[in-house]
């Protein structure tokens, strides 16, 4: 897949580069990243220029996990990270994937991860062929949740000691969005460069992915 970027009425959404490795790190010294999310703890550079220079990109060329640096077009902060991921079921009639993001402690809370996830939701179904999105989060992942069910996401249950985390199984809350659903949950509003409406304001913990 060649890398895309995608606008929205206040974000950039791009592939990261190497550049972004000191604000990915700065971002993950946050305790609540790493504790709701796969990203390990301590989080060193070495860690943040592995994950901008080897493993987002290695995901773009396999088709394995779609990852944006999502950006504040007002002064190019970087507002968090989100992903398409599994996106190799795609290629089989399934065609499903994962939605996963986390977002900088400092943005929290001004509908971002929202304004994101809706540009991302538009391109995984319009353009990539999504017919099922899925988000999974630990269970009590309250902001996370909050961002979900404001993306359109149906809560479908609980997943018993579904995820792996410092060693331990934890249950995990599971939700499923289709085209149609995306299509119910919104409204008239104002709309972006993608024709998207814009967020209500959120506060959001990251999910696992």
């Amino acid at each position: 897949m060649k890398p895309v970027t995608l606008t929205t009425e206040r974000l950039v959404l791009r592939p990261f580069e190497p550049d972004d490795a000191p604000a990915v790190h700065a971002a993950c010294q946050d305790p609540e990243i790493p504790r709701w999310t796969v990203v390990p703890s301590p989080y060193s550079h070495e860690e943040a220029e592995r994950f901008v220079g080897t493993i987002v990109p290695e995901g773009w060329r396999d088709d394995t996990s779609y990852t944006f640096a999502v950006l504040s077009r007002a002064d190019d902060t970087l507002v968090g990270a989100m992903s398409l991921v599994r996106l190799a079921q795609l290629r089989t009639p399934e065609r499903q994937a994962e939605l996963g993001y986390w977002t900088a402690k400092e943005q929290r809370g001004k509908g971002y991860t929202v304004e994101a996830g809706r540009a991302v939701l538009h391109w995984a179904f319009h353009d990539l062929g999504v017919e099922r999105l899925e988000w999974l989060a630990e269970a009590g992942n309250e902001g996370s949740w909050g961002v979900a069910r404001k993306l359109g996401f149906q809560r479908e249950g609980t997943l018993r000691a579904k995820l792996l985390h410092d060693g331990t199984r934890r249950d995990c809350w599971i939700g499923s969005l289709l085209p149609s659903d995306l299509a119910g949950a919104e409204g008239p509003a104002p709309a972006g460069p993608l024709g998207l409406p814009l967020p209500d304001t959120t506060p959001y913990l990251p999910h696992r992915g």
